[in-house]
C-alpha cells in the first residue's frame, strides 16, 4: 500500500518558507558574533566623541599641542573652556547662556506647528472621502524630493518682497525686525518638514482599524472627536518620532537661522553662534569641543525623555496581528 504525502496549499508553503528565512536571518542577527560586531561598531563609532569629551576638559595649550589620547598619560583638567563657553565677556568669546533661549524660541514652535498641522492633514487624507484626495497625497508626497536649498531663495523673496499678481498685491511684505524674525524660522521650518510629516503620520493613521472608525460613528461621534479621543492617543508613538527627528533637525540647524533670522544677539541660536566661536582664522577651536556639549544637553535630554515613544514609533505597523 502505497501513502502519498499531503501536499500543502501554495499559500501555506510561502508562509512557511518566509517563516524559515525570517528565521534563519534573526538567528544569525542574534548570534555572538553579530553580537561581537555590533559592540566594536558602537565602539568604533562613541571613541570621536569620547575624544571630544576628554579635549573638552583640558587647557588649550594641552589641546593644540597634543592628541587627546596623551590625556592619559598626564591628566590635566579644567573648567576654564566651559566657562569661557558659557559665560565668556568677549565678542569672541562663547555666551552661549543667552543664546539658549534663541534656540528654544525656535525649536519648540518649529516642531509643534508641523505637528499640529500634519496629524490634521494625514487624518483628512486618511478617512475623509473627497474628491482629488489621492492625487493630493501624492503631490505632497512628491515635495520631499525638492531639496530643502532650491526653496530657500523663493521663500526669502517672499519675505522680503510679499506676493503680487498681476500688479495686485496679494500679500504685503513682512518686514520683521528683530524677535519677529522668529516667526520666519518657524514658517520655513513648518513648510520644509510638513511632506514628510503628512506621509509619515498617514501611513500609521490609515492603518487604524476600520470597524473602530466605524464603531465611532455609528456612536454619533464626528470627525473632531474622533480625531481627538481615537486617532491622536493611538499615534502618540508616531509624533513622539516625528518629534524627536523634527527637533534635533531644528536645533542642529544652522543655514535656515542664519537666513531666516540673522546672525544678530536677539535671534542667533546656538549653532549661529558656535560657528563664529572658532575666531576669524578658525584657531580658538578649543571653544568647540565645550560648545559642543552645551549644545548638546537639550537634545540628549529629549531623546532620553521620549526614548520609549520613539521606539514604539519606529516598530508601529512592522508586525500585524
Amino acid at each position: 500500500m502505497t501513502t502519498s504525502t499531503p501536499t500543502l496549499p501554495a499559500g501555506v508553503q510561502a508562509t512557511k518558507k518566509g517563516s524559515t528565512a525570517v528565521g534563519r536571518v534573526r538567528k544569525r542577527l542574534s548570534s555572538r558574533t553579530a553580537t561581537v560586531v555590533s559592540l566594536a561598531i558602537a565602539l568604533i563609532w562613541t571613541i570621536p566623541t569620547f575624544g571630544l569629551l576628554v579635549s573638552s576638559f583640558r587647557p588649550e595649550n594641552e589641546i593644540k599641542s597634543t592628541g587627546w589620547w596623551s590625556f592619559f598619560g598626564d591628566p590635566q583638567f579644567t573648567l576654564e573652556n566651559y566657562q569661557d563657553v558659557l559665560f565668556g565677556g568677549s565678542a569672541s568669546s562663547g555666551q552661549l547662556a543667552s543664546y539658549f533661549i534663541n534656540s528654544l524660541a525656535i525649536t519648540v514652535p518649529s516642531v509643534l506647528f508641523p505637528l499640529a498641522l500634519a496629524a490634521l492633514a494625514a487624518y483628512a487624507l486618511a478617512w475623509i472621502n473627497f474628491r482629488g484626495r489621492d492625487w493630493l497625497y501624492i503631490a505632497i508626497f512628491a515635495l520631499q524630493i525638492v531639496p530643502l536649498q532650491m526653496a530657500l531663495v523663493p521663500l526669502l523673496k517672499f519675505f522680503s518682497t510679499g506676493v503680487s499678481l498681476g500688479g495686485v498685491t496679494l500679500m504685503p511684505a513682512w518686514d520683521l525686525v528683530d524677535e519677529q524674525k522668529f516667526v520666519q524660522v518657524w514658517f520655513a521650518h513648518t513648510c520644509f518638514a510638513l511632506p514628510f510629516a503628512v506621509f509619515l503620520l498617514h501611513n500609521f493613521i490609515s492603518q487604524l482599524p476600520k470597524d473602530l472608525m466605524e464603531a465611532a460613528r455609528v456612536d454619533g461621534a464626528t470627525h473632531p472627536k474622533i480625531f481627538r479621543t481615537i486617532v491622536l492617543p493611538l499615534i502618540t508613538p508616531a509624533l513622539a518620532a516625528f518629534g524627536i527627528f523634527q527637533f534635533l533637525w531644528v536645533w542642529n540647524d544652522l543655514l535656515v537661522a542664519l537666513i531666516f533670522a540673522g546672525g544678530g544677539n536677539e535671534t542667533a541660536p546656538l549653532t549661529v553662534r558656535l560657528a563664529e566661536m572658532a575666531g576669524t582664522r578658525g584657531n580658538e577651536w578649543q571653544r568647540l569641543t565645550a560648545g559642543a556639549f552645551v549644545s548638546m544637553v537639550v537634545p540628549l535630554i529629549v531623546f532620553l525623555s521620549l526614548q520609549r515613544y520613539f521606539v514604539r514609533g519606529l516598530l508601529a505597523g512592522s508586525v500585524k496581528g
